[in-house]
């Protein structure tokens, strides 16, 4: 579980086509100071599992599944991306609950600046999203917990309205965001329970196997 709050940019070194899925190392230092061997690390708010840690880079296995769901299949050597470890018990949860669990990837429409190091992002989310986000209610784009401002939702996809401040301008990949990058969204998984919940489609324990 994390918050959304990033720790760390790091640098792709490589990412290595297999026969199912791929391999992905990064160059980074600051997450490293604890990092084991399958621990788990968000890396673009795709929670990973961290493989062959060396003294300034770690790497991991992408699923065909991620591949699919996330944008981590568009990295290139040199591409910068989010880095985050798991919260402990005594973190501060600054941001949101943040599973690393993409639910889908949508598309920077743009990045305007409004001054003083401040910007406003405007990303296209898939339609079937629209259920779960809320007028100042969170989000995670690339695993950076930001808060919704605006909310504009068609028959086709909705455009979340996002105002960024400067520390997350220069503090995440957002700084380099460019119109028709694909970015991971998850919702707020807490919303999702509660649709669950409220749908009565949730099974009665004696109904359990």
């Amino acid at each position: 579980m994390f918050t959304g709050i990033i720790e760390e940019l790091g640098a792709v070194v490589s990412l290595e086509p297999l026969a199912a899925g791929a391999r992905l190392r990064v160059r980074c230092s600051t997450v490293l100071s604890d990092l084991r061997e399958g621990a788990s690390i968000a890396v673009n708010g795709v929670c990973l599992t961290a493989l062959a840690i060396a003294p300034d880079s770690f790497s991991a296995d992408l699923a065909p599944e991620t591949l699919s769901r996330s944008n981590l299949g568009d990295l290139a050597s040199g591409s910068r991306v989010n880095l985050e470890r798991p919260l402990t018990p005594a973190t501060r949860l600054s941001g949101h609950i943040v599973q690393g669990h993409v639910d889908a990837t949508g598309v920077v429409e743009f990045l305007k600046d409004l001054g003083a190091g401040n910007s406003w992002l405007t990303v296209r989310v898939p339609q079937a999203l629209d259920r779960y986000l809320v007028h100042k209610g969170s989000i995670a784009v690339d695993g950076i917990s930001l808060t919704i401002a605006s909310l504009d939702a068609s028959l086709e996809d909705s455009l979340v309205g996002i105002t960024v401040i400067p520390h997350t301008i220069s503090h995440t990949t957002l700084g380099s965001a460019r119109a028709g990058s694909r970015v991971n969204i998850e919702v707020d998984v807490l919303a999702k329970h509660v649709e669950k919940l409220l749908s009565g489609t949730q099974a009665s324990p004696a109904s359990r196997p």
